[in-house]
């Protein structure tokens, strides 16, 4: 697998300057961050506890971190939520890491999803930043399929500090995200 990080260094950045004409290396948009989110059902993680253990050892196989326990900011008697609940799992990664990942991300995880035909454009926001959404956690090479008792989605989000989508997208084609052609 191509490293990542010198993949940016040596061909995005000298890319990126021919096609928006930066003078500056460190003007050239980056990606900052990876943020790893899995979303709980609270009806599912109530009545079943070891759903919850389930997911975090989803995300400590698939980025080798510990993830943080989101809980629910205020308690909202319409939606019986208490700010108690666990209402999510996510990871941040950055660094060394975040290029491991997104290496395995481009080259592994995505060809493996079922039906993929390609990222969708309109998944770059406005201010240059990915969003996939992943179904199963099956796609990823570190869990096994056997062991699985159930299968749950997560969120991807790949944050740069590129100013605008076009810039953003122009980033995630040169690391070779696959988008979908219209």
């Amino acid at each position: 697998m191509i490293d990542l990080k010198q993949k940016y260094l040596k061909k995005i950045i000298p890319e990126m300057k021919t096609i928006f004409g930066y003078k500056n290396n460190h003007a050239v948009p980056k990606i900052k961050k990876i943020t790893i989110n899995i979303g709980l059902n609270r009806a599912r993680a109530e009545k079943d506890a070891k759903f919850i253990e389930t997911v975090n050892e989803t995300i400590l196989e698939i980025t080798g971190q510990q993830p943080v326990k989101n809980f629910a900011k205020k308690s909202i008697a319409g939606f019986k939520i208490r700010d108690t609940h666990i209402v999510g799992l996510s990871t941040v990664l950055r660094g060394n890491k975040m290029y491991d990942f997104l290496g395995k991300l481009i080259n592994i995880t995505l060809p493996r999803t079922r039906d993929f035909r390609g990222i969708p454009l309109k998944s770059v926001d406005l201010e240059g930043n990915l969003s996939i959404g992943i179904k199963e956690q099956v796609v990823f090479p570190e869990i096994d399929p056997e062991k699985i008792e159930k299968i749950h989605g997560l969120e991807v989000v790949i944050t740069t500090n590129a100013k605008n989508q076009e810039k953003g997208l122009q980033l995630f084609k040169l690391f070779g995200f696959p988008f979908r052609e219209l």
